[in-house]
């Protein structure tokens, strides 16, 4: 009898822990997720979604081609893990063409590189994630991605894009630069070879970074009041800017993880605010009869 109730009692403990169990924590990765676990991912991200978007390029003759990718995707899931959203797979088609003579650069076509982002930008949205932040890893991607970001005016789109701009605070600032150590940079330089040590040290070849110049060259330095697509190759045809042969991982990790900060405050106000699509939508309707504007 004793071992009867004995065996009631492990099968009611069993039962109950298997009904208390709590339920697995939801990924971040788009890619990792099953088709269920989306739609919860959606409704637990309130609709964000994070697009890293980096580039494959040469970073000078000491870090791999996918730096960028590395960067900007340690700091989306850096913040994703403080404040939850849903991160999109790698993309790398960005704007590349000043890297087109280095080895390894893969640039698309500006034409298919639009397309990309547009019809990537409007499957998020047909998805649920109605709130798109593009963070990004490649400085030659800043000028195409503020004019895409203002293409989106062009005609009504049922999502908001938004383009994370990191800010570091006075007190970050003080802690870089009590970290530096040296003085120029851009590209492939201190700066971004230490958030490689910090990110992915086993890629980090830091016995090659003395080997090229990252000085600017100033090839076009007697032709005045100018711009040009050849601007960066005329100053550094190297594709490295600055000098990466001081560089720490400390460093780098105060930079992800400051920018990872900021973007995590991004992603929870864009969770409880809908001012951009309200702005949006009364944008659209006044652009579609200008004359009922109020003047």
């Amino acid at each position: 009898m004793r071992n009867l109730i004995a065996i009631c009692l492990l099968i009611c403990f069993f039962n109950v822990t298997a009904q208390t169990k709590p339920e697995s924590k939801l990924s971040c990765s788009y890619d990792e997720l099953t088709a269920p676990d989306f739609v919860k991912a959606v409704k637990q991200s309130s609709g964000v979604c994070l697009l890293p978007l980096g580039i494959l390029e040469k970073h000078g003759p000491h870090l791999p081609l996918g730096t960028d990718i590395f960067e900007c995707r340690k700091i989306a899931f850096t913040a994703a893990e403080q404040e939850y959203c849903v991160v999109f797979p790698t993309y790398y088609a960005g704007q590349i063409n000043e890297a087109k003579h280095q080895p390894g650069t893969i640039a698309y076509s500006p034409d298919l590189l639009w397309k990309m982002l547009q019809e990537t930008c409007e499957e998020l949205s047909r998805n649920g994630l109605k709130k798109i932040i593009i963070v990004n890893g490649h400085g030659g991607n800043n000028d195409f991605l503020r004019y895409f970001c203002m293409s989106q005016l062009n005609s009504p789109k049922d999502y908001v894009l938004v383009f994370f701009q990191p800010n570091e605070s006075q007190d970050v600032l003080k802690k870089i630069e009590a970290l530096r150590q040296t003085k120029t940079g851009g590209h492939a330089d201190e700066m971004e070879t230490s958030m490689m040590r910090f990110i992915r040290p086993d890629l980090v070849k830091s016995e090659l970074a003395g080997t090229q110049s990252g000085e600017n060259q100033k090839r076009l330095a007697d032709v005045p009041f100018q711009y040009t697509g050849i601007w960066w190759y005329a100053q550094y045809p190297n594709h490295y800017a600055g000098d990466a042969t001081k560089s720490s991982a400390e460093l780098g990790k105060l930079i992800v993880e400051s920018d990872a900060v900021q973007l995590a405050q991004l992603i929870k106000k864009l969770k409880s605010s809908n001012k951009i699509e309200e702005l949006q939508n009364q944008f659209y309707k006044e652009s579609s009869n200008p004359l009922n504007t109020k003047q």
